[in-house]
Parts: C-alpha cells; sequence; structure tokens
C-alpha cells in the first residue's frame, strides 16, 4: 500500500480552494458583508497563488462579481462555506504523487442542516481536479488538526474526543486513524480549544499552528479576563512538556493580542490565530483595532520571508471562523529532476 503523508501548509501549494457563501438563514443578515469578506480574501490570497472559488449551482457569476477576474470560479454542489473542514485533505507520497482524504462531514455535530452536499462535495472537488480519492469513514474537519509535514499532529481533545463526532472511536481508534491517512506518526494532544468556540467544539487552528518543524504560534491571552487565559496557558505547558515525532523540543511564539467586534449586535472574537500560509504570505484576520498591528509583527517574526497581510474577517468570525476556516491548500507537485 502507497504511504501518503500530509505537507505542511507551508510547503508549496499549487492552489488554494475556497467555497462560495450563499445561504442567508445561516448568516443572519450579514450575508452580503460575509460575500465581501470572502472576496477580499480570496484576493489577498491570489496576490500570492492561484484561487479556485467553488460555488453551488447558479451561484457562479455572483462569486465571480464579487471575487474578479484574479479568481477562478467553478460550480459543484454544497451546503455551506468552510472548505477547511469538508474539502480533501491532500496528502503525498514518496514520488510526489498526490491524493485527497475524504473523511467524512456532519457538520460539526449535525449544527446545521442540511449538509449532505457537503458530507460529498470532497468526491467532487478530487474529481474536478483528477487527484485520486481515499476514503475513510471518520467524521474529520481541517480546522482540527495541524500537522508539521514530518510526521507530527497537533490536535484538541475538545474537539476530536467530542461525542458528536466519532462516538463509536476512542483516543487510540482517532489516532490510529490519522496515523493511517495522514502519515502522522505522533498526535500531540491539547486539552482545549476555545471556550467560545462553540460551533466547532474547540478546533485547534484557533489556538495554536506550525509555523516550521518544532515551532508552534499559540494563542496566549494576556488579558485574566479572557475566558481562555487559563485555558490556552494549560495547553502551553502541554507543549512545553511534549515532543514531536523527531524528539524536538517545541519552540513556542506566543502572540498575546486578542481583539473583538459587534457584529448584528453581538460581540464576536476575531482569532489572529485563524491565518493560511500562502506561498510566500500569511493572510491574517484582523478586527481593525490597535492590536492588530501588535500580532501581525508576531506573526511576520514567525515566518520570515513571508509577506504578511491582515484582512478584515468582522462577518467570518460572526459565522464560527477566520481565515484558515475558509481556505484550503492544494499542494504543489515536487519538481522532477
Amino acid at each position: 500500500m502507497t504511504a501518503f503523508r500530509m505537507p505542511a501548509e507551508w510547503s508549496a501549494h499549487e492552489g488554494t480552494l475556497m467555497a462560495w457563501p450563499v445561504r442567508e438563514d445561516l448568516w443572519a443578515g450579514v450575508l452580503d458583508d460575509v460575500k465581501e469578506e470572502y472576496a477580499n480574501v480570496a484576493r489577498a490570497v491570489a496576490a500570492f497563488e492561484p484561487v479556485t472559488m467553488v460555488a453551488p449551482p447558479g451561484h457562479g457569476d455572483d462569486a465571480r462579481k464579487h471575487c474578479g477576474d484574479g479568481v477562478t470560479v467553478v460550480e459543484l454542489a454544497q451546503d455551506d462555506s468552510w472548505f477547511r473542514d469538508s474539502a480533501p485533505l491532500f496528502v503525498l507520497d514518496a514520488a510526489g504523487n498526490r491524493a485527497g482524504v475524504d473523511f467524512r462531514f456532519n457538520a460539526w455535530g449535525r449544527k446545521h442542516h442540511p449538509y449532505d452536499s457537503d458530507d460529498h462535495v470532497s468526491a467532487l472537488i478530487l474529481e474536478h481536479l483528477d487527484i485520486d480519492r481515499i476514503a475513510s469513514d471518520m467524521i474529520l474537519e481541517g480546522g482540527a488538526v495541524t500537522v508539521d509535514g514530518e510526521g507530527t499532529l497537533i490536535t484538541t481533545e475538545q474537539c476530536l474526543l467530542h461525542p458528536n463526532r466519532n462516538p463509536g472511536m476512542d483516543r487510540d481508534a482517532i489516532e490510529t486513524e490519522l496515523r493511517s491517512r495522514l502519515g502522522v506518526e505522533k498526535v500531540v494532544w491539547l486539552p482545549y480549544g476555545g471556550l467560545l468556540d462553540t460551533e466547532t467544539d474547540g478546533h485547534v487552528d484557533g489556538v495554536c499552528a506550525f509555523a516550521a518543524p518544532g515551532k508552534v504560534v499559540v494563542s496566549l491571552p494576556d488579558d485574566p479576563a479572557h475566558p481562555d487565559y487559563a485555558r490556552m496557558r494549560a495547553n502551553r505547558a502541554v507543549l512545553e512538556a511534549s515532543t514531536d515525532a523527531r524528539g524536538r523540543s517545541f519552540e513556542i511564539v506566543d502572540v498575546p493580542q486578542t481583539a473583538f467586534a459587534e457584529v448584528a449586535g453581538t460581540e464576536v472574537e476575531v482569532s489572529y490565530l485563524n491565518y493560511y500560509v500562502a506561498n510566500g504570505g500569511v493572510v491574517v484576520p484582523v478586527a481593525g483595532v490597535p492590536q492588530d498591528e501588535e500580532a501581525l509583527a508576531v506573526i511576520a517574526a514567525a515566518y520570515p520571508g513571508r509577506e504578511v497581510v491582515g484582512v478584515r474577517a468582522h462577518a467570518i468570525a460572526y459565522g464560527g471562523g477566520g481565515v484558515h476556516c475558509i481556505t484550503q491548500q492544494i499542494p504543489g507537485v515536487p519538481a522532477t529532476a
């Protein structure tokens, strides 16, 4: 059996996948705002690499109007617009051949209906891209994991062990499937996702991300009144006591800044950690507050040589996510000699 592994997000990309938002019932009156923010994210990423926006049938022209000529639009059946979670997770073998792992999707524990098209959209994407499909019966969202491309995966107990995902699988069974499908050798379990992250039940992409082998960027709110002040310190303590698959201790980069915005009368947190690493760049959600620049500087220092770009993400945060949640990388095929 061919051995595949999931490459790190900073590895070379062929492009980025996104999904166009269309459902008014899911966006509670902010659909126009969220379309503008999705389009802004797409254009920001397109400055670094090709972007393909997948729109539900009949909505392609709307996506083209908002995104402009720099973004390719295709129409495929889907329910929602969070491709970090419903699109395939791409893997490579030792020869550089690509495949897409098609995990099951149940709308974060059946929180939204319908979700059957999102459960099947990975297969449609892989068929469109002519990339082999690897099926898994485990429910998994891409936002629940971060990998270093060298055998280490970080996730949260709050999400992956939640009974609304895979009630018939214990920790060992989940680890076995992650090792088998994503080619990882070691799983580091953090206890917590964000307390306010009730939509995803605590995805790891709101609390930490690999920046390089052995190097992890973590959310560490400096305000003791923040609901995650103690929780993120507990996560950091786990990382301090852990090693990666190669036996290295983690270099930890703290992001102490936090930001909140008011959307439709509701205060939401705009998570700086929910950024996307593109070819030569990092696209970061921002809230239009003074601490944005401080957070961007910390992230830029963690990714030397990459241009860091902030993009307003108020409405996206209102929907429960950030820039990382709405993007999915397609790894490039390594050049042959």
